[in-house]
C-alpha cells in the first residue's frame, strides 16, 4: 500500500465519514465534493429543477450538491441539513454567496427529526449519506413527511449489491457498518415509507444507484 493511499485512509478514519469532525473531516469533505461530483451529476440528470423549487439536501456534506442545485434556482430556495457541525460550516463557506443572497440556508439537524413542517419541499436529495442513517425505515418516513404531494426524493449512492464491489468497498461496508440494501429491499422500504412509486436507475459498469421516490 502506498504512502498516499495509507494517508487517505487515515484521514477518512480520523475525519469520520459517519459524522465528519476536525481538520481531517474538512479535508475529507473537500475530497468528497470532487469524488461524488460525477455520480451526483448523473443522478441530477433524472430531475428537471425548476427555478421556483423548494429543495432539501439531507446530509449536505461539503456543500457541492447544494451549490449545483442552487445555481439553477431563481425565485426558489435550497436548504441543506447535516448533523455534523463541520459539514454545516464547510457547506456555508462553499455557498457563502448564495447564503447572503437568501437563496440557501444550512442547518445542523438530523434526518431523525427534520425541523420542517409537513409538505414543505418539492424535491429532496441525499448523496452518499443513506448508509449512515440511524433507522433507515423510520428516517424515510420522515423524508416522506416533509416532501410535498407530487414531489420527488432522490437517494444517490455508489455502493450497493450489484456484484461489482471492490475489496476496498466491501471492507468499508463492514468497517463503517454501512446499510447496503439490494434493489428489491430499496423498493420495499420506500413502499413502507409511503412513496406511491419507486423508480430505480443504475449505470452499467458502475456501483451507482439512484432511487427515485415519488409521493
Amino acid at each position: 500500500m502506498s504512502e498516499v493511499k495509507r494517508t487517505e485512509e487515515e484521514i477518512t478514519r480520523e475525519g469520520n465519514p459517519r459524522k465528519p469532525q476536525g481538520e481531517e473531516g474538512k479535508v475529507m469533505l473537500d475530497r468528497m465534493n470532487h469524488s461524488h461530483y460525477e455520480v451526483t451529476g448523473w443522478a441530477l440528470a433524472h430531475w428537471k429543477i425548476k427555478g421556483d423549487d423548494q429543495i432539501l439536501d439531507i446530509g449536505c456534506g461539503g456543500g457541492m450538491t447544494l451549490h449545483r442545485m442552487t445555481e439553477q434556482l431563481t425565485t426558489g430556495h435550497a436548504t441543506g441539513v447535516d448533523y455534523s457541525g463541520v459539514s454545516v460550516e464547510e457547506t456555508g463557506k462553499l455557498n457563502e454567496a448564495f447564503v447572503k443572497e437568501g437563496k440557501l440556508t444550512v442547518l445542523e439537524a438530523s434526518v431523525e427529526k427534520l425541523p420542517f413542517k409537513d409538505d414543505t419541499f418539492d424535491k429532496i436529495i441525499t448523496v452518499e449519506s443513506f448508509y449512515f442513517w440511524p433507522d433507515p425505515q423510520a428516517n424515510l418516513k420522515e423524508v416522506h413527511r416533509v416532501l410535498k404531494k407530487g414531489g420527488t426524493f432522490l437517494l444517490v449512492a455508489d455502493v450497493y449489491q450489484n456484484g461489482h464491489l471492490t475489496e476496498q468497498q466491501k471492507k468499508n461496508i463492514t468497517r463503517y457498518e454501512l446499510f447496503n440494501p439490494t434493489e428489491e429491499e430499496f423498493r420495499e422500504i420506500f413502499q413502507i415509507a409511503g412513496f406511491a412509486e419507486t423508480v430505480i436507475h443504475t449505470r452499467d459498469g458502475e456501483n451507482w444507484i439512484c432511487v427515485e421516490g415519488h409521493k
